[in-house]
């Protein structure tokens, strides 16, 4: 791991395969780190002919965090966002894009592919309407457009993702099973959910840093964001939607939204998939972003 100061904040990041080739930057999703990349699922593009780095975000993992900002107060936030006013946060997805443009700066990268999942996508999005000069290809995974017409989570699935686990330092039984419960829960149907991997990946980001107060902070920037669709119609770049057909967090009207707003995108619908990538489906993802990234050369 490495860590480059970018844009204000620290970043930390790594990478895979060989400098020469073009690079596929790696965008994680809302509170996770960069491992939710996995080592597999990263060394699997690099034996494709790629240079794939991936990073934490930051407020997540090892790269700077913003936990001197006071806790988030959604009903505020929710009441300026309906007044039409600025809210007071930390930061926002465009810092956030930013973030991985100037991680590619400071790797002296003039242009990437862009693969993002979930929050991740949103980021990727952005980045390539903002900056089309420096994106080769989009790929946005399990994410959404940000239209407010679209469907909503269930109440139910909402009340998972963001009621407080505990603290694992103190009742790291308690929190393993509030994890493995909202993991199990937006998981597909199409592959076995595999417990111990998770429960060992979730400890090593608990190892990496824990900061329960981060996940706030990012759905915070996610809701100023608002609807992104006039910025997704600019997108000049190659681009897939990939979207699993069981996803319970962001329906797949979610990916079919994203991928109608952007010119001449593909929309991927992948059954048996929901709100995650087993490793069954790490050949399917890879090819598909391999050939979305071609198909600009």
């Amino acid at each position: 791991m490495n860590i480059l100061k970018v844009n204000g904040v620290e970043l930390a990041y790594d990478q895979f395969g060989h400098e020469t080739d073009e690079a596929i930057l790696l965008i994680a999703g809302l509170g996770t780190q960069m491992i939710r990349w996995t080592v597999p699922f990263c060394e699997g593009l690099a034996a494709r002919g790629f240079r794939v780095i991936r990073f934490d975000n930051r407020d997540v993992g090892c790269s700077t965090h913003f936990s001197h900002y006071r806790t988030m107060d959604f009903a505020a936030l929710a009441t300026a966002l309906m007044s039409g006013q600025r809210p007071d946060i930390p930061y926002t997805l465009d810092d956030m894009a930013n973030d991985a443009i100037g991680l590619l700066d400071a790797l002296s990268i003039d242009r990437a592919h862009i693969v993002g999942r979930s929050m991740g996508g949103m980021i990727a999005q952005i980045a390539a309407s903002e900056y089309p000069d420096r994106v080769l290809s989009l790929t946005s995974i399990m994410s959404s457009s940000g239209n407010p017409a679209l469907p909503q989570a269930s109440p139910e699935v909402m009340a998972m993702m963001t009621t407080p686990a505990p603290n694992p330092f103190e009742d790291e039984a308690g929190f393993l099973a509030h994890s493995l419960t909202f993991a199990k829960r937006i998981a597909g149907t199409g592959y076995p959910f595999e417990e111990d991997a998770y429960r060992a990946l979730v400890l090593e980001e608990v190892q990496r840093a824990y900061d329960p107060g981060s996940v706030g902070r990012q759905i915070a920037a996610i809701a100023v964001s608002g609807d992104r669709r006039p910025r997704l119609a600019t997108i000049k770049a190659p681009t897939l939607v990939i979207h699993g057909a069981d996803d319970p967090l962001f329906v797949p009207a979610c990916g079919e939204d994203t991928a109608s707003a952007i010119p001449g995108a593909e929309f991927m619908l992948v059954d048996g998939m929901g709100h995650d990538i087993p490793h069954q489906l790490y050949p399917v993802i890879s090819d598909a972003i391999e050939r979305t990234a071609r198909s600009q050369s």
